[in-house]
Parts: structure tokens; C-alpha cells; sequence
């Protein structure tokens, strides 16, 4: 009984045919056709294997095995997009998106019957409604943009998963189910087709709108940052202050920083389309914040400027102290060096809040500035104080210690200031000065008042005064010993006795020159050595001409320094 059990298993076994993969496909006719088929829909349906030849499919579970180039066109035959990897979704997005929706043509779709009639599906639909796709294998309708971006479960699930095969109603007015897919704004349909168009079109990829805002914004920030750096400027050349009494919008004088913005942008469009009331409130660029780094940024590079211009010269510091409004110690630094072009120039540096007004404290903040900039102690040639003990004390004092790091940093003691402190103190002392001074005074003043008069003094004395100073410098002795006495470090005894030749065809050259005819000071034949190219001929002379030019003459640039400081900080700021 049980021998012909398992007959019967075998011969049953034996009259089915084993099924594979392509049993579940159908052939299609030879006279129908496919408009844009994929790779998916080539597999030759009518021709199958040979018998023996056996067929083996390796076994997919899921579709993350799938290559976008061999994506399934029909869609009843698709797998869903969002059962592929994240990782590869918008790879199959996009190739599903560049093929475009499956609208194949035949040449007789199926028909289907409603009653008695027998409808079918129209290839003058996919016109009215390009969104259409058609499955040949569910003989159904599909929605392209709905499956493109179909993420859960919505309304509209008939058009992506299960197909519609309403033909009967297709063309009614109330009850097209494609126009009712369709629907109205705020229905998903909508919206895919509005993913799909900005998808499609790379000038409104979310990236590109943000580039082109982000460009935008930036070259309007660069304006309204440029239109504050150029008030800062203006107003820091001028030595106005910024900030007002009232800043407002309702003020009529907002201080001289916002009002310079506004006239600014009267004179320009674009600067009045992106500063002020027409700019992001927290991107004004106006606040007391900004302003002072503005300031401090425009100081910066000034003076790494100047610290360009000095190079390896050796230059000179003239420092002075007093009080601001707010009753703090303030110290001004002024560097003073003579540049390439010969010009001897004056700038002020930098100021310094101090604590205390010790020489050592003094000291080790203005160590500390020339540090920042890569100044070298080493390259101080000449230092001016006034007379305060703390800055001119001979064993304690400031210049004390920058002599015991440096021998040749030679202290002056502001010659101005201290020939008109003698001449004030012999004025009262000797009666035969004070009328000497008196009557100075009345001939400067008669010689003053008149420009004939002064002309035909200056024209009188000036041949007197070019004689002079032209035998002055014929005493060679006497600039070689200021070169020996006063500059040991800046020339070796070669050297000197290299200067004296210099100055013996010097005297040759140079006097006899054009150029260097009427000159007035040691200033103007430094400027003339560049001029003229003679200070590559005669390096030493132009080298000790610029030392002795070096040292310091006057306070007026501290002065100023401070004038400009009580101009900044009144008492109401």
C-alpha cells in the first residue's frame, strides 16, 4: 500500500512542470509595442530556456539588491521607494525621475466590462494628464509623482499601491477619478507635482536658493560693513566723535557716526536699501561695539604700516604722560625715524592706560608695545622725556634704563622746550637778556608785518646762512668724531676712517652739484642724497645723517596726541 502511495506521489509529481521565475510573466503580441521601457521589460518572454539547461535565480529578500540601471518600469511590478536602503532612495528617485512616467502604447489595451459594455484604457489620456502611468501587468493606472514621493500612507494610496481601473467614469465631469485625484491646492497630488517640478529644475534645488540668498546677503552685508568702515575712517581722520547725546531714531542728531551713514546713503541707492532702518536689526553695524572694533582693527594695520616704513632703520621714542577726563593716566608713545625716501617722520604709536607712573612700570609697558611689533631695544637710537623726575632722573629715572640695555640710546631732553625755559629763566634773571629779547621782539615783529620787509631780510641772510653751513661741513675732523663719540655701534673704526674718505670727495661732488645748491638744513640734504641717488654712493654719510635726524626736537606730537585724546573723552563721555 505504501509502494503505491509513493507511486502515485512520483507520477503527479512528474505530469507538472516545474515553475520558475519567467512562468509568472506573459508574452506579449508582436505586433504591440512599448514606449520607454526599462532594461526590467527586455526579458524575451517567448523564448525559454532549453530543457536541458536549467535556470537558477539567486534569492532576493529584499529589493536592496536591486541596481538602479535595472529598476522594474511597471509599476504593478515595482517595489515601493521607501522599502529601498535609505541610503540608495534618492539614487532610485532620481533614475525613476529621469526615465520619466511608463506610459508604453499599444496597439489594444485590455478591455474590462462594466455591464454590458467593454471599456479600456486610452493613450489620449497620458496627453491630458501627463502624470498618468500605465501597468500592463494589473492593466491599471498609477499616479508617477505620488509613487516618486510616496513616504506613508495618505488618501490617495489607490494611485500608488493597489491602481485604478475605473474606466467607465474617466471623462465625467464629477466623477473622473483622475480630475478627483487631481483635487485642489493643499492636496498631496499637488504637492508631489510641485517636489517634482523643483526636483527636475536645478535653479530651485534647496541648495542653489540657499547659495543664491546666502550670495545676496553677503554682498549686502559687505556694503553695509564697507559704508561703516568708510564713517569710521572719515571721522577718525577728522578726530570726531562718534556717539551722541541721542542715537534714536527719533533724535534729530543721532552723533556724528549714524548721521554720516545717512548722508551716505542719500548720496548712493544701494547703501540706502541695506544700512540703517533697512537692515536686519541685528546686522546694523552701528553699535558703540562694532565702532570701537572698527577703530581698533583700522589702528591695528595702521600701525603694522608704520612698522613696515621703519624695517631695520633705527628710530627714536618720544613719550610723554597726563590725565584723561576720566582721571586716568594716560602715556602716549610716538616712534620717530627718518624713511627710505629720506622724510623724517613723526607717528604717533600708540597709548597706553598705566597704573602707576613708576620709570619701571613706564618701561616695561613701552617694552611691551615695541615687543608687539618685533621693535628691537637694540635699534633705539635716542629717547625724549620731558622733565619729570621719573622720566629724566640720571640713576632711576625712564632714560636711565633703557641706557643700561642699550648704551646708545641717547636721552634728549626736548630742545625746544628746554631753550624756551632758558631763555624765560634768563629774562628774568639778566637784566641786559631782557632787553636783548625785547628788542628781538619789536624787529621780528616790525620785519613781520610787512612781507616786503621779511623778504629782503631772509634774502639778506640766507647766502650768509648756506655759507655757514656749507663750512661746517667741510669739518670733516668734527663729524668723524661725532660719529667715534656718539655712534660707536653703528660704525666700526674701518668704517670711520672709510667716512673720511667719503667726506674728502664729498666736498668734490656734492658741493658743486646743482641740486644740492641753497640748502637751508640737514633734513633737506637727506632728502636730496635719495633724490638724487647719492646716498647708494655714499652710504656712510646718509647713514650718519639719518641718526643725527633721528633724535627728537619737540613734544609737538605727543602734544597733539593728548589734544586729541581731550577732544575724544569730554567730560560727558
Amino acid at each position: 500500500m505504501l509502494r503505491y502511495v509513493c507511486q502515485v506521489i512520483m507520477s503527479n509529481n512528474k505530469s507538472k512542470p516545474r515553475k520558475t521565475l519567467l512562468s509568472f510573466f506573459t508574452k506579449v503580441n508582436d505586433g504591440q509595442s512599448s514606449n520607454g521601457t526599462s532594461s526590467m521589460c527586455n526579458i524575451d518572454a517567448s523564448s525559454s530556456p532549453p530543457k536541458s539547461q536549467r535556470v537558477e535565480f539567486e534569492k532576493v529578500d529584499t529589493p536592496s539588491t536591486i541596481d538602479t540601471p535595472y529598476l522594474e518600469r511597471d509599476l504593478g511590478l515595482r517595489f515601493s521607494i521607501s522599502t529601498f536602503p535609505i541610503d540608495k532612495r534618492e539614487d532610485v528617485r532620481m533614475t525613476y525621475i529621469n526615465m520619466g512616467p511608463f506610459q508604453p502604447k499599444l496597439q489594444k489595451y485590455p478591455s474590462t466590462k462594466y455591464g454590458t459594455q467593454n471599456r479600456r484604457f486610452q493613450f489620449s489620456w497620458f496627453s491630458k494628464f501627463p502624470w498618468l502611468e500605465y501597468s500592463i501587468s494589473k492593466d491599471k493606472a498609477f499616479c508617477f509623482p505620488c509613487y516618486i514621493f510616496h513616504d506613508k500612507p495618505s488618501k490617495n494610496e489607490a494611485f500608488v499601491v493597489d491602481g485604478v481601473q475605473n474606466w467607465k467614469y474617466v471623462g465625467c465631469e464629477k466623477t473622473c477619478p483622475f480630475a478627483q485625484h487631481e483635487g485642489g491646492h493643499g492636496y498631496s497630488h499637488n504637492d508631489a507635482m510641485l517636489k517634482l517640478s523643483n526636483l527636475k529644475d536645478p535653479s530651485k534645488h534647496i541648495d542653489k536658493r540657499l547659495n543664491a540668498q546666502s550670495s545676496q546677503q553677503i554682498l549686502e552685508n559687505r556694503l553695509r560693513l564697507k559704508t561703516s568702515i568708510v564713517a569710521t575712517k572719515w571721522l577718525a581722520k577728522q578726530a570726531c566723535a562718534f556717539r551722541g547725546h541721542d542715537e534714536s531714531v527719533n533724535s534729530l542728531n543721532r552723533g556724528n557716526f549714524i548721521e554720516l551713514i545717512k548722508l551716505l546713503a542719500t548720496m548712493n541707492e544701494e547703501i540706502n536699501k541695506v544700512v540703517l532702518e533697512n537692515a536686519h536689526k541685528n546686522a546694523q553695524y552701528i553699535a558703540p561695539k562694532i565702532q570701537k572694533e572698527l577703530l581698533n582693527i583700522i589702528a591695528n594695520k595702521v600701525r603694522h604700516k608704520i612698522r613696515e616704513e621703519v624695517g631695520d632703520a633705527k628710530f627714536c621714542i618720544i613719550v610723554d604722560e597726563a590725565l584723561d577726563e576720566s582721571h586716568k593716566q594716560q602715556m602716549a608713545i610716538i616712534l620717530r625715524y627718518v624713511d627710505c625716501d629720506g622724510f623724517i617722520r613723526e607717528h604717533f604709536f600708540e597709548i597706553v592706560n598705566v597704573d602707576e607712573t613708576k620709570a619701571l612700570t613706564l618701561k616695561n609697558e613701552i617694552c611691551n608695545v615695541l615687543a608687539q611689533y618685533n621693535l628691537l631695544v637694540e635699534n633705539l637710537r635716542g629717547q625724549g622725556y620731558d622733565g619729570a623726575s621719573n622720566m629724566a632722573g640720571e640713576w632711576n629715572g625712564l632714560q636711565s634704563l633703557f641706557l643700561n640695555d642699550c648704551p646708545y640710546t641717547y636721552y634728549v631732553h626736548y630742545f625746544a622746550h628746554r631753550l624756551q625755559l632758558v631763555l624765560v629763566a634768563v629774562s628774568k634773571e639778566v637784566h641786559e637778556g631782557w632787553l636783548f629779547f625785547s628788542k628781538l621782539s619789536s624787529i621780528i615783529n616790525f620785519a613781520s608785518a610787512s612781507f616786503k620787509r621779511y623778504s629782503e631780510l631772509k634774502s639778506a641772510r640766507e647766502k650768509e646762512i648756506i655759507d655757514l653751513v656749507a663750512l661746517e661741513e667741510l669739518e670733516t675732523d668734527n663729524i668723524c668724531s661725532l660719529a667715534e663719540k656718539f655712534y660707536p655701534h653703528d660704525f666700526t673704526p674701518n668704517e670711520v676712517l672709510a667716512l673720511r674718505r667719503e667726506l674728502e670727495h664729498y666736498q668734490i661732488d656734492v658741493l658743486s652739484h646743482p641740486r644740492f645748491q641753497n640748502m637751508a638744513s640737514l633734513y633737506e640734504l637727506c632728502r636730496r642724497f635719495v633724490e638724487t641717488m647719492k646716498s647708494q654712493h655714499y652710504l656712510l654719510i646718509d647713514r650718519l645723517i639719518r641718526l643725527v635726524l633721528t633724535l627728537p626736537v619737540s613734544t609737538a606730537t605727543t602734544e597733539r596726541a593728548f589734544s586729541a585724546m581731550k577732544l575724544l573723552k569730554t567730560s560727558l563721555r
